[in-house]
């Protein structure tokens, strides 16, 4: 699911994906997709430059033909339940054998129709619709971007709350987002942007003669904000985010475990041993009635979520790191930056790669 998602946002310009078992683009057929007895794709979003919606499954692990028959198959029913709307099908296959390196397969296939409907048609409210694209490019105006934000990033704010304080530390951004002018997808370049590079070498110079709170609070009215990143263990891929969705996340986190605890048998913990007796479609369908079940729960605190969500976002912007973390110290700030890093940013998200990882090229 990861590769596809890397494959169809960054490789092929869709937007923000949703689970087609949340419902998909069309309210008129919200429970035909939503029905666990369909056997349906992964995921839907909406192509903003082909204006079609886009159905997509994701097939990993040892794909052959016979995964991706059946991948098709899914993709096909799918269609038909979109009927008339012009869309695309896209069948993503990630395959790792051992002793191999990972490969994707891409295949697609156009189906004309009417144009999609506007965003407001696809919102679940329409007071408020995050409409296609990149969710963090609305944030200071749409609470349910900001929503959709927060859940998109909640794996790797688990991963930063979960670090050790020895493997956090902070690299200085530029605060103000529109300074940073995209020249490769969603995100920014760092290492290659000017405006960056000035700006950090300013704070450089400011360092050698500031305690770290008081360099902080300098590099803030700087026009500097210090993202929160760790290295993602086993792996060269630093990942962070910003203090305002770092809050917005711990608050969506707090609100979604609430959910699962009063809910019976949502919880892993709480689910009991698959039952052998069931056949493997019955078990998937069992997963996919308890995930709708969560998911709708989800949806229906959606209106209190806004406030609190907006609240978390906009406090978040003057708290100290010690503070979200809940811890006594505040991570180390980097300043002096990593050579080996080739660095990216959005609006409010952090990645880094070593340029030294990439495989030798085969001759």
């Amino acid at each position: 699911m990861t590769m596809t998602e890397w494959a169809c946002r960054s490789l092929l310009g869709l937007g923000q994906t949703e689970h087609l078992e949340l419902g998909g683009p069309i309210p008129a057929l919200l429970d035909t997709f939503k029905d666990p007895k369909n056997k349906l794709p992964d995921l839907w979003g909406q192509h903003q430059a082909e204006d079609l919606y886009w159905l997509i499954e994701a097939k990993g692990g040892d794909v052959g033909l016979s995964t991706l028959r059946k991948g098709w198959a899914q993709l096909a029913a799918g269609s038909k339940i979109l009927g008339s709307y012009a869309h695309r099908t896209v069948l993503v296959g990630a395959s790792v054998r051992p002793g191999d390196d990972l490969f994707l397969t891409i295949d697609h296939d156009l189906h004309p129709g009417q144009p999609p409907l506007t965003p407001a048609g696809i919102a679940i409210d329409d007071e408020s619709a995050a409409g296609p694209g990149n969710l963090e490019d609305r944030l200071g105006d749409s609470d349910d971007a900001l929503i959709g934000a927060a859940r998109a990033q909640m794996l790797a704010y688990l991963a930063l709350r979960s670090a050790p304080a020895s493997q956090l530390r902070t690299v200085p951004v530029p605060a103000e987002r529109a300074s940073r002018h995209r020249r490769s997808g969603l995100t920014t370049p760092l290492e290659g942007d000017d405006f960056t590079r000035s700006m950090r070498a300013e704070a450089r110079g400011v360092a050698p003669h500031a305690e770290r709170h008081i360099l902080r609070a300098r590099m803030r009215s700087m026009g500097l904000d210090d993202f929160l990143t760790c290295r993602i263990p086993g792996t060269e891929v630093h990942l962070g985010m910003s203090r305002k969705l770092f809050a917005a996340c711990e608050r969506l986190h707090e609100e979604d475990l609430a959910i699962a605890q009063r809910t019976p048998g949502l919880r892993a913990e709480d689910q009991q041993a698959n039952d052998q007796e069931l056949s493997d479609d019955a078990q998937e369908e069992q997963r996919l009635t308890q995930r709708r079940i969560f998911r709708e729960q989800q949806e229906e605190a959606r209106p209190r979520l806004r406030p609190l969500l907006r609240n978390a976002y906009e406090r978040g912007a003057t708290s100290d790191w010690s503070d979200l973390l809940r811890r006594p110290q505040e991570p180390e700030l980097d300043l002096e930056g990593d050579e080996g890093l080739l660095e990216a940013a959005t609006p409010e998200t952090y990645l880094a790669v070593s340029r030294y990882g990439l495989p030798p090229a085969r001759a």
